[in-house]
């Protein structure tokens, strides 16, 4: 071979670049039981809003017969099923000082939910929320069945994402244009009073282009992972928004993680986990699912800002370690910080007369039976 030849073999041979060292595994002391602490938490909740539906039903029965069907009190509870008449209520007791006399736990469960977004991120949406808990298990049911789920491309879900922001705004647009004495028309008008009812029936008595748009989101919530929460859901934008201003977030040690990207796949919201130090997006929900696939003690974990390591003699180890110490969030306190928000204010409100609706019960004996036939 001649010299000439040997000079171009070599400069179109790429050169060997040494592989990228990969990190030392260290391995959780502790199994993870942040999905077992939010299912049960999730499924509580439901049960606790299933019971609620079917006192709710039974209160409903009693005046729409006459007072032929045992008698229930009405389930104030209920009252968290009508977001926007939380939102009318809380603008009219920021605007007014007072507190509403029809569905003021609307209003008490709306700021409820606030505040656990300010305290400890999106958790309404994965910890509390029924149609959170039904839409996860209907896509994890698909995955089940059909090994994955669909990746909607990027040049698609960006604008999908942007119709629950735009849903929002048109409701807060709406509520923050009303002033307080034509919120408070509003909800002591027959159509105010009995919004509960109303949406009672119309699930009761929802027609076939209901029951299609209904069967359209199952479907589309099999295949897509959160497809109501992540595209459509005008409340948990509004959660998202505030939740921006919460010091607690899902957090990522460089020197413990390994780069195995476990998180990245894990994230429902496909969010890129492994390249972040910290999840700012409003599509975070804090359902923990990518600390859950961590392997590496220390690298990934819902916190506070971690602790400032001031020995750079300290091994890589411990100084993670002296980095997170009291920062995170075990699952059991998030479950713990959400009951007390939770019970704590309602438990105020009970107390203070601020959670049962005060209408008469001769009111609701006039309303109730002809609900569908007021407007607004």
């Amino acid at each position: 071979m001649s010299t000439g030849t040997a000079f171009s073999v070599a400069a179109t041979t790429p050169e060997k670049l040494p592989a990228k060292q990969k990190k030392p595994l260290v391995r959780r002391r502790m199994p993870d039981r942040s999905q077992r602490v939010r299912h049960m938490v999730q499924f509580a909740f439901l049960g606790l809003n299933a019971w609620l539906a079917v006192e709710f039903l039974m209160w409903v029965r009693y005046f729409e017969s006459h007072g032929q069907t045992r008698y229930v009190e009405r389930p104030a509870g209920v009252d968290g099923w009508l977001p926007i008449a939380g939102l009318m209520n809380l603008k009219y007791f920021i605007v007014t000082h007072h507190f509403p006399a029809v569905h003021p736990a609307a209003m008490v469960l709306v700021a409820t939910f606030l505040l656990a977004s300010l305290l400890l991120k999106k958790t309404f949406c994965s910890w509390l929320c029924p149609v959170g808990t039904l839409s996860e298990v209907l896509w994890k049911l698909g995955r089940k069945f059909f090994r994955s789920n669909l990746t909607v491309p990027r040049w698609l879900d960006i604008p999908l994402r942007s119709l629950k922001y735009l849903l929002m705004a048109f409701f807060l647009f709406i509520v923050i244009s009303m002033s307080a004495e034509a919120l408070n028309d509003f909800l002591i008008a027959p159509f105010g009073i009995i919004a509960d009812v109303k949406m009672l029936n119309f699930f009761r008595e929802i027609g076939l282009l209901g029951m299609t748009v209904v069967a359209m989101l199952i479907l589309l919530s099999v295949f897509i992972r959160n497809f109501w929460c992540r595209f459509l859901c005008p409340y948990g934008a509004l959660m998202g928004i505030v939740s921006t201003l919460s010091p607690v977030k899902i957090r990522r040690d460089t020197q413990a993680c390994i780069d195995c990207g476990k998180c990245n796949k894990a994230c429902p919201a496909s969010l890129p986990v492994d390249r972040l130090l910290q999840i700012r997006s409003l599509e975070c929900t804090s359902c923990m699912e990518c600390v859950a696939v961590c392997p590496a003690e220390n690298a990934l974990q819902l916190s506070l800002p971690p602790r400032r390591n001031n020995d750079p003699a300290e091994s890589e180890g411990h100084a993670s370690a002296a980095r997170w110490r009291t920062r995170a969030l075990a699952p059991r306190l998030v479950a713990a910080i959400l009951a007390i928000i939770f019970f704590g204010l309602i438990g105020i409100a009970r107390a203070t007369g601020h959670w049962q609706t005060h209408v008469s019960h001769d009111m609701y004996m006039q309303l109730v039976p002809h609900a569908d036939e007021y407007g607004h």
